[in-house]
């Protein structure tokens, strides 16, 4: 079995604690023959220091651009930048969140251009519709859902002052989901298991019956009708957008309109923001400012959630991310995705060619977004 140099890059955008791979996952890669080239301090948002990967089998390198070049696979969490891609050559590999939906062309022009396969980990995908990747990371996500909306309820965070749970003298407050998917149904059941009062909306029947038997009457399912939809955001305390199809846009399911009938300091999260937003109002925010307020209703709209628990995700991610990597590192790209057809079905773009449906059909239009 040929070596295969794998490179795990420091992420650039600013406030990504997360790291590709923890130690755990470069001793995997190093113990089946493979060279893991870690960018220094790529870990260390999420308490990896350089010893640690070192330790793994890792080497360490100093520049991003030796990071970037060296890899024959390119293992990143977030998004990459332009600068990223014009650093990357031929015949390369890029796995990760990438978005590309939700970008900018010239990315997507980029890739094509220098031949690069990018696989996107958000659209890996079984035959049955299961996300493996994309449901680990939305699993934490949706449990970090008390956290955010406890927080941006709060008086002093110019929310209504209103805690999740209530008191015996007083309701819980009112959280509205829309998308009853894996970050919809485990965010409904972390708030649940907080006192809120939870509505968990979707259009798809089986999804709300699947979600109805987990919560277990802790929380109330609805169909996703235009009717309910402006019932609900009327009176809901914060509402979550959980909508997500792979490889496209989210939809936007809430308009201007509906954001403005929320009730005053209210709270909306976008949590589909990074693949475009699912409101009218929606626009990419950080953790450094992660709020504004449009309509009169506080808007969260930070596309990497996972990021504020970055070694929590970073361990989820390399659990379940690591297989695959195996097998492209010892299998090489075709034979890996025989193994796993997921894979296949998570290559976005290979050989100059857009090859995922739901990215070509998204670009149909010729739609470039920021």
């Amino acid at each position: 079995m040929a070596t295969v140099d794998i490179s795990i890059p420091r992420e650039k955008r600013p406030y990504e604690y997360r790291a590709a791979l923890t130690p755990a996952g470069v001793e995997a890669l190093a113990q089946a023959g493979h060279r893991v080239f870690v960018e220094h301090h790529a870990g260390l948002g999420a308490g990896f220091d350089d010893e640690a990967y070192t330790a793994a089998g890792g080497l360490i390198v100093y520049s991003h651009e030796e990071a970037i070049a060296r890899g024959q696979i390119v293992v990143k969490v977030s998004r990459p930048t332009v600068e990223d891609l014009q650093l990357m050559h031929e015949d390369q590999i890029l796995v990760g969140f990438l978005h590309l939906a939700a970008g900018r062309r010239d990315k997507i022009d980029l890739l094509r251009q220098r031949r690069v396969c990018a696989i996107g980990w958000e659209t890996v995908q079984t035959q049955d519709g299961y996300l493996p990747v994309l449901h680990t990371i939305s699993t934490v996500a949706g449990r970090l859902m008390p956290q955010i909306a406890g927080r941006f309820m709060q008086s002093d965070e110019g929310g209504r002052g209103v805690t999740l749970g209530g008191c015996p003298t007083v309701p819980p407050a009112e959280v509205v989901i829309l998308g009853a998917g894996t970050f919809g149904t485990a965010a409904a059941l972390a708030l649940a298991g907080n006192r809120a009062s939870v509505y968990l909306l979707d259009s798809n029947p089986r999804a709300l019956e699947l979600a109805d038997r987990l919560l277990a009457g802790g929380g109330i399912t609805m169909a996703a009708t235009d009717y309910n939809l402006r019932k609900v955001v009327r009176f809901a305390d914060v509402v979550i957008g959980a909508i997500h199809r792979p490889g496209q846009r989210a939809p936007i399911i809430l308009t201007r309109e509906h954001i403005r009938s929320m009730r005053p300091r209210t709270l909306f999260i976008d949590a589909s923001i990074d693949q475009g937003g699912c409101a009218e109002t929606s626009r990419p925010t950080d953790l450094s400012a992660p709020t504004y307020v449009s309509e009169n209703v506080i808007h969260y709209c930070v596309p990497n959630i996972t990021s504020m628990a970055g070694r929590t995700a970073s361990h989820a991610l390399t659990y379940v991310s690591t297989p695959y990597l195996l097998a492209l590192a010892d299998q090489g790209l075709d034979s890996a995705t025989q193994t796993y057809p997921e894979l296949a079905r998570g290559i976005n773009v290979r050989d100059g060619e857009i090859v995922h449906s739901g990215l070509s059909a998204e670009l149909t239009g010729e739609t470039d977004n920021e």
